[in-house]
């Protein structure tokens, strides 16, 4: 769970310091900015314990069950986004939150 909040972290903190910066570019400039975003470094750290923690997971479970249950990273940034981005969630949407869970019951049971 640690590590699927620090993924979902990470994929927020990069969509904030991407909303912090102009179009995206291939120019010297922009790459700049991005390295120097505060935002960014953050989500750098946050993937890197992220991956961490996916290391030590892979080490200690079995990848059938440790892969599925890293799809709770995507009911975690959902919520995340709702939270902190006021972004809206179509009732579809919904569904596919709920589905997800289900599955993640399923194949967290033995």
């Amino acid at each position: 769970m640690i590590q699927s909040v620090a993924l979902s972290s990470g994929q927020l903190t990069m969509k904030i310091a991407l909303d912090r910066m102009p179009q995206f570019s291939w120019s010297v400039a922009f790459w700049r900015d991005l390295l120097t975003n505060w935002w960014f470094l953050l989500c750098g750290i946050l993937f890197g314990v992220s991956s961490i923690l996916w290391m030590y997971i892979l080490k200690h479970y079995p990848l059938s069950v440790a892969y599925p249950m890293a799809s709770v990273s995507y009911i975690i940034t959902i919520l995340m986004a709702i939270f902190f981005l006021h972004e809206e969630v179509s009732a579809l949407r919904w569904v596919g939150i709920a589905l997800i869970t289900l599955g993640c019951i399923f194949v967290a049971g033995k």
